[in-house]
């Protein structure tokens, strides 16, 4: 089947704070993994997915992360300003929307990394995009099989792919992953200034179009040097 989604976004402007000493000198995306910047092993998934053009936002270290894509030819790069105001990942989409379009897209995490197992999990999330019963399509790992992850879960998912939170004092076996597949002009009704999508997923949950998509492979959290050194180990002993 023809790829069907051909622009991303990848959040890439937060400051980073758990990963610092770090970003007390460069932005998050440019903290070096496996001896590359974070956002160039996402910028070749993308790639490698068949996705044209990404949308990148930028706010910490803005200047350097620029310089950074400047140099790269594939995908085509486009920068959403947010050194006015940081946005969060739900307002830094809204303020892109002139950018992104009304088809379908992308949304990347800058820190998502996984060591795939056979395939490709971003190409079977794609694969499995429907926008007949779908809002939005998130990858989501299973909790107990990740790296760096020491939370309680996010969703809880039934036969069909449709996602339900996790209530406060239960767990829940699968986590967001960093990356979905979403229809950007639900972004326009959120409210001015930042805002999480976490607010845009709620309306989809009441509403029955927000579903997961299971992802296979280890999924790491890089939240923090001890995550990235920890995710390095584990890919180093493949």
């Amino acid at each position: 089947m023809a790829n069907r989604i051909r622009k991303a976004m990848v959040m890439a402007a937060g400051k980073g704070t758990r990963m610092r000493p770090l970003t007390d000198t460069m932005p998050k995306p440019l903290v070096p993994f496996m001896g590359r910047p974070l956002i160039d092993h996402v910028l070749d998934r993308l790639e490698e997915a068949g996705i044209e053009e990404v949308v990148v936002n930028v706010h910490h270290f803005a200047d350097l992360l620029e310089a950074h894509l400047a140099a790269r030819r594939s995908p085509r790069i486009v920068i959403s300003d947010e050194r006015a105001e940081l946005l969060d990942t739900g307002g830094g989409t809204k303020k892109a929307l002139p950018l992104l379009g009304q088809e379908p897209i992308v949304t990347f995490n800058s820190d998502s990394v996984w060591a795939e197992e056979l395939g490709s999990n971003l190409a079977e999330l794609i694969a499995a995009w429907d926008p007949v019963r779908m809002d939005a399509l998130l990858m989501i790992a299973d909790a107990a099989r990740t790296i760096g992850y020491v939370g309680r879960g996010d969703f809880s998912m039934d036969a069909s792919g449709l996602l339900a939170r996790r209530s406060p004092a239960a767990t829940a076996p699968f986590m967001f992953a960093g990356v979905q597949i979403v229809k950007p002009a639900l972004f326009a009704d959120g409210p001015d200034g930042p805002f999480s999508t976490n607010l845009i997923w709620d309306r989809l949950i009441e509403k029955g179009s927000l579903f997961g998509h299971r992802m296979t492979g280890t999924w790491m959290h890089v939240g923090a040097p001890d995550d990235l050194a920890a995710a390095e180990a584990f890919l180093r002993d493949l």
